[in-house]
C-alpha cells in the first residue's frame, strides 16, 4: 500500500514549525538560488535534497553548484517521471557517484511540492513550497511549469504557501522523517543515475549518517547569508527603480510625441484654412476686375463693383494683418516680461480712434476707467489689440443709434474690462465657436459679417499669454458682453 507524504506538512509538524508565507515564484527563485550562491561562494560541502519547477532557468542554480568538481557534495534530486529525471541529471552535469535521481510516485503529494533541503557540516537550511489547489486544477495531461518571472501556467498565476527555516535541528528532524516515508513506500520509489542505471533506495539511504552541524560555523554563514540576501534585495530594488524611471521616461516622451503630433495635426489644419480664406477674397476681385473690363457697363454696375473690389481688398489686407499678429503671438517666448501698464494712459485713446466710425453709424460711444485702478500686468501693443478688437467687434455689430459701453473695475487680483454693446447679439448655438480661428457668427439670414475671423482668436491667445481671460454673454436682438480679466500687476520679489 502507498503512503503518501507532503513534506510541507512535515514541516508544519515540526517541533519548531515555521511560519507559512504566500509568495510568488520568483521569491522562491530568488531564496533557492541565494543558498545556492553561498554554497558555491563559501564552497561548502553538503547534501541536498531538490525538487525544482521544470525549466532551464530554475535548473541553472543547481547546475552551478555540481559544476564545482572541487566540491564535496551529494545531490538527491526528486522527479515523477523516469526520463525527465535522467535528462534533468544530464542536463546540470551531474557526477555518477554523487547526483542521484529519486523517481516518485504519481499519487505522492509531493507532486505539488518544490523543495531544497541543505545538510552541511557549517549550516542547515530549507525552504519548501507548496502548490495549493485552484478552484479548476489543472487537466492531468497538461504539464505544470512556473515561470519565475511571471509566476503563471499559461493564463493561470499561481501563489505558492512557502515555509523556511535555517534551524539545524528542525532540518534533520524533517530529514529524518522523510527518508523514513521514503523507505515506508509501497512500492518504494526507483533511484537511477544520469545514465539510467538503478539503485535500490534502501541501499543508498539505508546506512546513511547526518553531518554534525558546527554552530560557531553556523552563525557565521548565517551572517554571510543575510548580507547577501541584504545585498540582493538592495539590487532587486535597484532594478525596479530603474524599471519604473524608464516607464515615466517612456510616458514623457509618448506624451511629448502625441503633443507633437497634435501641434503638427493644428499647424496643418491651420494652413488649410488660411488657404481657403485667401483663395475666396481673391476669387471675389477676379470676378470684380473681369466685370469691370466689359464695355458695356453702366455707371451704377461699374460702381457696385468697384466698390466690391475695395470691399475684397479691405478683407484681404485685414486678413493678413490678423495672420501676421498671430504668428507672432506665436513667437513671443513664454519668458516675456510682463509690464506694469495704467488702463487709463491706454484704453481713451483707442476710443477716441473709433468715434468718427461711431458717430458716421449714429452710435453713442463712451467709457468709463476710474484713475485709481491698480496697474495691469500686460504688454502696451497686446492691450491695444485686445481695446482694439473687442471695441472694432462691437461697433461692427451694433445697428444706427445703438450704444456701445467700455468700462473697468477691480474684481479680486484681476481689473475687469467690460465691453458692452446694444447691437444684434450672438446666437446662442454660435456663442462656444466664436473664438475659433477663421470663425464668423451666421445671422439668422444666413448671412456673415466681413472680417477676418482672427480677432477674437488673437484677444483670447494674449489674454492666456498674460493670465487672464475673455468671456461673453449674449441674446439674440439685445447685444453683447465680453468681460475681459486682466491679472493686477505685482513686482517680483514682492508679496
Amino acid at each position: 500500500m502507498t503512503v503518501i507524504m507532503s513534506l510541507y506538512e512535515l514541516a508544519l509538524t515540526a517541533v519548531l514549525p515555521p511560519t507559512p508565507l504566500q509568495l510568488s515564484p520568483a521569491t522562491l527563485r530568488s531564496l533557492t538560488n541565494g543558498l545556492i550562491d553561498l554554497l558555491v561562494n563559501e564552497n561548502l560541502a553538503a547534501t541536498l535534497w531538490v525538487k525544482l519547477p521544470k525549466g532551464e532557468v530554475w535548473q541553472a542554480d543547481l547546475q552551478r553548484y555540481c559544476a564545482r568538481q572541487d566540491i564535496p557534495q551529494t545531490v538527491y534530486l526528486f522527479h515523477q517521471d523516469r526520463d525527465q529525471a535522467i535528462t534533468t541529471l544530464q542536463g546540470i552535469g551531474a557526477r555518477e557517484a554523487h547526483c542521484y535521481g529519486i523517481v516518485l510516485p504519481n499519487d505522492s503529494l509531493l507532486k505539488r511540492e518544490y523543495f531544497l533541503l541543505v545538510r552541511s557540516p557549517q549550516f542547515s537550511a530549507f525552504v519548501i513550497a507548496h502548490r495549493p489547489r485552484s478552484m479548476q486544477s489543472p487537466k492531468p495531461e497538461e504539464p505544470f511549469s512556473l515561470s519565475p518571472e511571471t509566476g503563471e501556467d499559461g493564463e493561470r498565476k499561481q501563489p505558492l504557501l512557502v515555509v523556511s527555516s535555517l534551524n539545524p535541528q528542525t532540518v534533520q528532524q524533517i530529514l529524518d522523517h522523510f527518508q523514513q516515508r521514503l523507505l515506508a513506500l509501497s512500492p518504494l520509489p526507483t533511484v537511477i543515475t544520469a545514465r539510467g542505471d538503478t539503485i535500490p533506495i534502501e541501499v543508498l539511504l539505508g546506512g546513511q549518517s547526518s553531518p554534525t552541524t558546527d554552530f560557531v560555523g553556523t552563525t557565521a554563514v548565517l551572517d554571510h547569508l543575510w548580507a547577501t540576501q541584504i545585498k540582493r534585495q538592495e539590487e532587486v530594488w535597484h532594478r525596479a527603480a530603474t524599471y519604473r524611471r524608464q516607464a515615466e521616461a517612456a510616458e514623457t516622451l509618448h506624451l511629448q510625441n502625441e503633443s507633437l503630433l497634435s501641434a503638427i495635426r493644428l499647424k496643418d489644419e491651420f494652413l488649410n484654412n488660411v488657404g481657403q480664406e485667401l483663395r475666396t477674397p481673391l476669387t471675389n476681385m477676379k470676378t470684380a476686375l473681369t466685370l469691370l473690363s466689359s464695355s458695356h457697363l453702366k455707371p451704377a454696375q461699374r460702381q457696385r463693383y468697384t466698390e466690391l473690389l475695395q470691399q475684397e481688398c479691405d478683407r484681404q489686407s485685414s486678413l493678413i494683418t490678423s495672420l501676421l499678429d498671430l504668428v507672432q503671438l506665436h513667437q513671443v517666448s513664454d519668458l516675456t516680461t510682463l509690464q506694469p501698464l495704467n488702463l487709463i494712459d491706454i484704453v481713451p485713446g483707442v476710443v477716441s480712434t473709433y468715434q468718427p466710425l461711431a458717430q458716421e453709424k449714429g452710435i453713442m460711444l463712451a467709457y468709463t476707467i476710474p484713475p485709481n485702478l491698480p496697474t495691469v500686468a500686460c504688454l502696451s501693443p497686446w492691450l491695444k489689440q485686445i481695446v482694439i478688437n473687442l471695441l472694432h467687434n462691437c461697433i461692427k455689430f451694433t445697428e444706427k443709434e445703438g450704444q456701445v459701453w467700455v468700462q473697468a473695475k477691480q474684481q479680486g487680483d484681476y481689473i475687469q474690462l467690460e465691453f458692452r454693446d446694444s447691437g444684434i447679439g450672438i446666437p446662442g448655438a454660435e456663442i462656444p465657436k466664436i473664438f475659433d480661428r477663421f470663425y464668423r457668427v451666421r445671422q439668422p439670414n444666413g448671412e456673415e459679417r466681413a472680417g477676418s475671423g482672427l480677432g477674437l482668436t488673437i484677444v483670447q491667445q494674449i489674454l492666456w499669454r498674460c493670465g487672464g481671460s475673455v468671456s461673453v454673454k449674449s441674446k439674440l436682438g439685445e447685444g453683447s458682453t465680453f468681460n475681459v480679466l486682466l491679472p493686477i500687476y505685482h513686482p517680483v520679489g514682492l508679496e
